[in-house]
């Protein structure tokens, strides 16, 4: 579960790098890569406590490219600041755990 929490680190910067213009195929590999990373997520979280898997559940289905939340871009933005935060806490937190 470390190890997929540092990889947070990474995506909590890709999605603050989404706040800059950047072309678009870029938004689509983030989403891809949160996808993915919510998912895996997910299935960790469910191996522990099953309330816990709610959330980057729910996250994987809103991120992921295949159809497409049209949330616009001020929204999206916010929900990139907001979820980059909770992945950077979410580091911090269990960093402090070990």
């Amino acid at each position: 579960m470390k190890t997929l929490l540092d990889c947070g680190l990474g995506l909590a910067a890709m999605l603050l790098l989404c706040l800059l213009p950047m072309p678009y195929g870029y938004y689509q590999l983030v989403r891809f890569l949160a996808m993915v990373f919510f998912a895996a997520l997910a299935l960790a979280s469910l191996h522990r406590k099953k309330e816990l898997a709610i959330a980057p559940g729910v996250l994987a289905l809103l991120f992921q490219p295949f159809l497409k939340v049209s949330l616009g871009r001020p929204l999206w933005q916010f929900v990139d600041v907001l979820v980059a935060l909770a992945l950077i806490g979410l580091w911090k937190i269990n960093r402090n755990r070990s």
